[in-house]
């Protein structure tokens, strides 16, 4: 089957040079485990892609467990972000058992009045659980047709999010809120739109005509990002 595949993949990039278009298509994802498991090992001084694994024979049922996921991210601890200008904190979920799986997890908790801004994961969808409180939660469909698919959740209720879209999250109510994200990459990565745009040392003029507004707008704007830097 794996030899079907790599021919299949050969021959698609033979016809597509040979039609002299010259275009090459690159898949990206987080590799396939080659073992039934790889518990990360923090201590090694190995450079991998990802963690080197623990010794088999050393594992315990504590390596594909976490603890903690019921008390707010607000608590602190290893992995625990916070953000005043936005309202809310995250913290991941540490299992040493998930390393190469392809998988990672957090809990957020957003305060009345907080959100989660304008954010993508480049390398992974998302799959969302309310714990706790209500948010308005969705994301937003690719150029140039831009649609908002959101809509209000409650506990108990879940959202997915496709790979690599826009989404936000936002606390309109009363009361805390608390969420279990569960994402489908080791790494996600996270990028704030807002922070790309005016947080980086992009050229003012290109933010202005990128926002369609002046470069004094932008300068004030970006004046807040500076004071306001978590």
């Amino acid at each position: 089957m794996a030899m079907v595949g790599r021919s299949l993949l050969l021959l698609l990039l033979l016809v597509t040079l040979a039609a002299g278009h010259g275009v090459v298509v690159v898949v990206a994802f987080d590799p396939n485990p080659l073992q039934d498991f790889c518990v990360a090992d923090p201590t090694s001084k190995v450079r991998v892609n990802g963690l080197p694994c623990k010794d088999p024979a050393a594992l315990t049922a504590d390596d594909f467990f976490f603890s903690g996921v019921g008390e707010p991210a607000a608590g602190g601890g290893r992995g625990a972000t916070a953000s005043r200008r936005y309202g809310f904190t995250a913290r991941s979920v540490d299992i040493p058992g998930l390393n190469t799986l392809g998988a990672s997890a957090a809990r957020v908790d957003v305060a009345p009045g907080g959100v989660f801004p304008p954010h993508y994961h480049p390398r992974a969808s998302e799959t969302a659980v309310v714990l706790a409180g209500a948010v308005y939660f969705g994301f937003v469909t690719s150029y140039p047709d831009s649609r908002v698919v959101a809509k209000v959740l409650r506990r108990g209720d879940v959202f997915a999010v496709p790979q690599g879209l826009v989404h936000f999250l936002h606390n309109n109510g009363s009361e805390p809120a608390a969420l279990y994200a569960s994402l489908s990459s080791q790494n996600p990565g996270l990028v704030l739109v807002a922070d790309a745009l005016l947080a980086a040392p992009l050229p003012v003029d290109l933010v202005a005509k990128t926002l369609l507004t002046d470069e004094a707008t932008v300068d004030k704007i970006r004046a807040n990002f500076i004071v306001h830097r978590s």
